[in-house]
């Protein structure tokens, strides 16, 4: 693994450094973990008062600083104790669109031992009724609209619109006290599924604590690297003004900026409402934003409004961001440079990493002059975890050949929510989790070739969706794109591809196949085309649902 050879990494990590790891028993397997380490989210929350009148939640004209939220908070898991009977180990369901009320009940369910039940604000009536039934939760925390998802026998309901009212009569009650064990529940988080039901995964204090502590390390031996090479760098886990357009109950949101930023002392940025490239831009101008995870279609949607502000002669100032994070999909080349063109300051400083709702934890990044030189890679194993690629029968292949991910770390889930079965058939023996994409390691770094399901047997050869997609995305009537692999009576499977285009353009298929020809063989090539002006459908974590892709929407080349 690259960090055991680190030179930034040996120093930070050597015994009585900052970062010192040393050997412990996760869950029946020895690993190597941080020595200085929190130990709870509850200690991650007492230890943000550090951070005073600093703002941590921007919501419009709401501003809630460290010192308010750390008090509402501690009121909430009060609350939740005497009203609900609320103890540790009980679960509590989080149902509401993106508000600072879900960021400060969040932390008073973990603080109190109790787990939350995080909950998609998308979910259809039943979708909701089963995750409840699944999860069995003492109280739904809900805003108005989830309300009217509710089953009739739903669990008592915390309204989110007028929670500081019902807090005012806790308003100075101290933190809770009881213990809370390193691998105790702390999280169950439902899968954003794009092939079928969502699973629970649940992660432990050790796995939120670790998120802090990876993303710490990171920064350090960032500003270190840096600093060696006369240089300077942004860097996530360092103090950031972030911008989160993506859902508070999807792992990034959640791990990568309620956790990560309440531990840094950094800000999050909120906008209510759907997604709009307009109040997107001046939301960065307005806070003065240095960080965005720019992930699904967001950036692309972005990169073409700020284009044709700038082709206007109305080019807004996006100066202030110096880091980017892209991710959840493989993003081609052609929307990183699309990205680096639309935010200048952060053209040095564009990052991509690779995790799961069962990793927990960022798994690689990549960032800067490396991605530039490696734009399909998604990095490096960030320190203490190790990934191994593994074949059909879960041997491992040597660098170069393509298998199936499989990721080892002390911060992975503990298990999928009373589903033995299913927890079985991804974490191995040794707690090696299978992450169901496959892909492969050339020089120290991964590349992800495809989800397991995604994969495509055309006459036997195996055709990797992501490889077209790239490919389609670089043409320059092209906004997205996306491959699915449908029957076809003489090939077995045929790839079909859905496009979709620029406004004012009109490609062919028999345009976008000689496109693809001309770099690709002819197997790969998809044979059906949806070339269309709306975009794919993607669900709240911003992946294309392609099980919506249907086969009857594509017609033959």
């Amino acid at each position: 693994m690259r960090w055991r050879d680190d030179p930034d990494t040996l120093a930070l990590t050597a015994p009585g450094a900052p970062f010192e790891l040393v050997p412990d028993d996760v869950l029946g397997e020895p690993m190597l973990v941080f020595r200085n380490r929190p130990s709870s989210a509850r200690e991650l929350l007492a230890d943000s008062t550090r951070h005073g009148d600093a703002t941590y939640v921007t919501v419009g004209e709401q501003r809630l600083s460290f010192a308010e939220h750390l008090e509402l908070a501690a009121a909430a898991a009060a609350l939740l104790r005497d009203e609900f009977g609320v103890r540790p180990g009980d679960r509590v369901a989080l149902l509401a669109a993106n508000r600072a009320e879900w960021i400060v009940m969040f932390w008073a369910v973990v603080s109190s031992g109790a787990v939350v039940a995080s909950m998609n604000s998308y979910w259809s009536p039943a979708e909701v009724a089963a995750a409840l039934a699944d999860c069995e939760p003492k109280v739904v925390f809900a805003d108005a609209e989830r309300q009217a998802l509710l089953p009739a026998d739903a669990p008592p309901v915390l309204d989110a619109e007028h929670l500081y009212e019902r807090l005012a009569p806790y308003r100075g009650a101290a933190l809770p006290s009881d213990p809370i064990g390193e691998d105790d529940p702390a999280v169950i988080l439902y899968t954003s599924g794009t092939t079928g039901r969502s699973k629970a995964a649940v992660a432990s204090h050790r796995s939120i604590c670790g998120t802090v502590s990876v993303a710490r390390f990171s920064g350090a031996r960032g500003v270190a690297a840096a600093a060696r090479a006369g240089v300077a760098a942004a860097s996530i886990g360092t103090k950031q003004t972030a911008l989160v357009t993506l859902p508070l109950f999807h792992a990034s949101g959640m791990y990568g900026f309620v956790v990560v930023q309440l531990a840094s002392g950094g800000s999050i940025v909120l906008r209510p409402g759907r997604f709009d490239p307009d109040d997107v831009i001046g939301v960065i101008d307005a806070e003065r934003v240095t960080l965005w995870a720019a992930l699904g279609s967001a950036a692309p949607r972005v990169a073409a409004r700020v284009a044709e502000l700038r082709a206007a002669g109305t080019p807004p100032d996006l100066s202030s961001v110096a880091l980017l994070a892209v991710g959840g999909a493989p993003v081609s080349d052609t929307v990183l440079d699309r990205l680096r063109a639309t935010f200048p300051n952060a053209s040095l400083n564009v990052s991509q990493g690779y995790t799961s709702s069962e990793a927990v934890a960022v798994v690689t990044r990549i960032q800067g002059d490396e991605l530039r030189q490696h734009p399909r890679s998604v990095g490096s194993p960030l320190i203490t975890t190790e990934v191994e690629i593994r074949d059909e029968h879960g041997a491992p292949v040597p660098d170069g050949v393509t298998g199936e991910i499989h990721v080892r770390s002390p911060w992975l889930m503990s298990e999928y929510w009373r589903a033995p079965e299913a927890t079985a058939q991804v974490l191995k023996p040794g707690r090696w989790l299978a992450m169901g994409d496959i892909g492969h390691v050339a020089d120290g770094r991964l590349f992800i070739d495809s989800r397991v399901n995604d994969m495509i047997l055309v006459n036997a050869e195996n055709v990797y969706p992501a490889e077209i997609e790239i490919r389609l995305d670089a043409h320059p009537d092209v906004v997205e794109s996306a491959v699915v692999g449908v029957p076809d009576d003489l090939t077995g499977e045929a790839a079909a591809a859905a496009v979709v285009v620029r406004p004012g353009s009109t490609p062919t298929p028999d345009e976008l196949v000689a496109w693809c020809r001309s770099t690709m063989p002819a197997y790969k090539v998809p044979t059906r085309w949806d070339v269309r002006a709306e975009p794919l459908p993607r669900n709240a974590s911003g992946k294309v649902l392609k099980r919506e892709l249907g086969s009857d929407g594509f017609a033959s080349d």
